[in-house]
C-alpha cells in the first residue's frame, strides 16, 4: 500500500467540468504541469479516480521528492526555499522533509510558508506516449507507472 502519491496535472484548464475543477482546486492543481504530493487515504484515492482524465499519478520515492523540493519548491513571492525555511518547519534538512512527505506524515498544504504545489515545465524531448489517453491505452493519464522518470524530465 502506497503512503503518498505524486500527482501531476497533464491537461489544461479549458472545457473542464465544474466537478473536476473543484477537485483539482482542492488538490491545488490549478494549472497545467502543476505537481503536488498527497498522502494516500481512501478519500484521496477517490479524488484521483474522479479526475483521472486530467492528471497522472504514481507512488512516490524519496529521491524524486528531494529533487522536487530542492529545485522546484517555492514560498511566497515565488522565491526558492532555504535551509532556514526547512528548519523553521521542524525538519533538519531536505532529506528528512522528503522522507516525511513520502511516508505521508507531512502534507504540502500544511507546511507554511511553502506553496502546496511544484510548477513543472513541459518535459524535455516531449512526451513519449499519447497525452490524451489513459495509461492503459498507451497514454499518460491516470495511474502512471513511469511518471517519476517523466517528472525528472520536467524538473
Amino acid at each position: 500500500m502506497a503512503n503518498s502519491f505524486l500527482v501531476v496535472r497533464m491537461r489544461g484548464t479549458v472545457n473542464v467540468p465544474h466537478w473536476a475543477r473543484t477537485t483539482l482546486d482542492l488538490l491545488h492543481l490549478d494549472k497545467k504541469f502543476r505537481a503536488t504530493i498527497i498522502p494516500a487515504k481512501d478519500n484521496t484515492k477517490g479524488m484521483l479516480d474522479k479526475i483521472k482524465h486530467y492528471v497522472s499519478w504514481q507512488e512516490l520515492d524519496v529521491s524524486t521528492t528531494k529533487e522536487l523540493l530542492e529545485k522546484k519548491a517555492r514560498k511566497g513571492g515565488y522565491q526558492k526555499i532555504t535551509v532556514e525555511d526547512i528548519t523553521k518547519l521542524g525538519f533538519k534538512n531536505t532529506d528528512e522533509l522528503a522522507s516525511s512527505l513520502v511516508e505521508g506524515t507531512a502534507t504540502l498544504s500544511k507546511l507554511k510558508p511553502l506553496k502546496p504545489w511544484f510548477a513543472l515545465s513541459p518535459p524535455k524531448n516531449g512526451f513519449k506516449r499519447n497525452t490524451k489517453k489513459m495509461y492503459g491505452e498507451g497514454g499518460i493519464l491516470g495511474s502512471h507507472k513511469e511518471l517519476l522518470a517523466q517528472v525528472r524530465k520536467m524538473i
